[in-house]
């Protein structure tokens, strides 16, 4: 019966395969574009004028603090409403990207602050603008810092991308849900899916273990 079973799922490997497909499309837009956003709110976030900070800090606190499954509703649901017509592929890619980019920023801007203050000081009394301390000093300094955290923070967002099945999406969640109505064993067809899940992630662990690892020494 099992082995049945198996059989069957194996017969639905292309639906499986789009479902994975789908689901690294999501997460590398995501990855992309959250990081370009989220490092640039993250600079917002660390500066030294109070209203950029409290703007860009309420932006991703409001987006932080809501679940990722009702911010892809709005993007799909609620957005039309106000004249602005998405796909699903692009709503998803659209909330995902955003979510990103707010949990992105609070690391970027944590990383920035950790440069101890004595080496700007330092910078500015050398003449060196504001722009050029980030450049050349904070900067560098802040990335060997937040890259691993970044790297997780990747790992939670191809998670974080299965809640696009709610809204129609073949991802790889979703093909999991197909499958189950045509083989009736959850736990084998789930396992799959969770496997899959593994196999884009662990790449990334293991990046960031390696990471952690290295600025130890």
């Amino acid at each position: 019966m099992f082995l049945d079973q198996l059989h069957g799922v194996a017969l639905y490997y292309p639906v499986i395969l789009k479902g994975l497909g789908m689901t690294l499309a999501l997460s590398f837009i995501g990855i992309v574009a959250g990081g370009i956003v989220g490092f640039i709110l993250g600079v917002g976030r660390a500066s030294v004028h109070k209203p950029i900070s409290f703007i860009v800090g309420a932006y991703t606190d409001i987006f932080r603090g809501t679940p990722v499954l009702v911010q892809v509703f709005v993007v799909f649901f609620v957005l039309p409403e106000a004249g602005i017509e998405l796909d699903s592929f692009t709503a998803g890619a659209v909330a995902l990207s955003n979510i990103a980019a707010c949990f992105i920023s609070e690391i970027v801007a944590s990383g920035i602050r950790a440069v101890p203050v004595g080496q700007l000081e330092a910078a500015a009394s050398a003449g060196l603008t504001r722009l050029q301390q980030l450049r050349l000093i904070v900067l560098p300094q802040a990335t060997k810092m937040i890259v691993p955290a970044l790297v997780g923070q990747f790992v939670l967002l191809v998670k974080d991308s299965s809640v696009v099945s709610a809204i129609g999406l073949l991802d790889l969640t979703r093909s999991g849900w197909v499958v189950v109505q045509n083989i009736p064993n959850g736990l084998l067809v789930f396992t799959v899916v969770g496997t899959g899940y593994f196999l884009i992630c662990y790449p990334l662990l293991y990046l960031s273990r390696g990471m952690e690892k290295h600025q130890a020494h």
